[in-house]
């Protein structure tokens, strides 16, 4: 008498762990033309003094649970929203963003990034779930290392540039400006070596001081350019770019 063969149930996929620091549920400036929900990732290896989101720079595992429970209340709000944002802390740090991803990309919603760029290989893996990248582009080579407080960092977020720039996935550069890191001479350079490289979209962004991590970013700095000088700056550089903004 042959063996009965009785069929295996089809494994469940392993669950999505993140660790959620925060949730917006409508922002319509995250993600340009669309209204999006933004998740905040915690955990960054960078370490910024301008920093706004300080309190998320300690990297955590998500908790059982803890994706599903945000992903319900994406779902619940499908109908508000067209588009969700991973920001952060640093969202490419989690090696579950792609499959957060994906799921999210199942609920009909486009997905969009905000990265400084430090995990290019994993920037490569999310690119095809990918929307829009916003990328956070903090100097020009050692500058960037001295901003982000951290060493041989910009050549990790110059190879995300050149994934981006090789890519179709559409894109912007942006830089947060704190008058303790920058002259505006080093901010024109910056863009024009972006502008060089090909980029196209750029975002000039004030860091605001109330927000700021490090105290001694909170304090206005002597002598900084005034919002009129930078908004000459901008004049000079639009025809350099499709699209230049200045925000903050």
């Amino acid at each position: 008498m042959s063996a009965r063969i009785i069929p295996l149930a089809p494994e469940s996929p392993p669950a999505i762990r993140l660790p959620v620091a925060g949730f917006t549920a409508l922002d319509t400036r995250a993600f340009p033309g669309r209204r999006a929900a933004v998740v905040y990732l915690q955990g960054c290896p960078l370490q910024c003094g301008y920093c706004e989101t300080g309190e998320m720079s300690t990297p955590r595992r998500g908790e059982p649970g803890e994706w599903e429970g945000l992903q319900a209340l994406l779902a619940a709000g499908s109908g508000q929203i067209d588009a969700v944002v991973f920001s952060g802390g640093e969202p490419t740090l989690h090696a579950d963003l792609p499959a957060a991803a994906e799921a999210c990309r199942a609920l009909g919603l486009a997905v969009g990034l905000h990265t400084a760029g430090p995990y290019p290989e994993r920037l490569e893996a999310l690119l095809p779930q990918l929307d829009w990248v916003a990328l956070d582009t903090k100097g020009r080579g050692a500058d960037f290392d001295r901003i982000a407080g951290r060493e041989r960092i910009w050549q990790r977020h110059a190879r995300s540039l050149s994934l981006l720039l090789e890519g179709d996935t559409p894109f912007e550069c942006r830089t947060t400006v704190h008058w303790r890191d920058f002259s505006l001479e080093a901010l024109e350079r910056l863009a024009y070596t972006l502008a060089d490289c090909g980029v196209r979209h750029y975002a000039i962004q004030l860091a605001r001081l109330e927000r700021c991590r490090d105290p001694d970013y909170c304090r206005p700095v002597a002598d900084a350019p005034s919002r009129e000088t930078l908004e000459t700056l901008v004049r000079r550089l639009r025809p350099h770019f499709a699209h230049i903004e200045l925000r903050g």
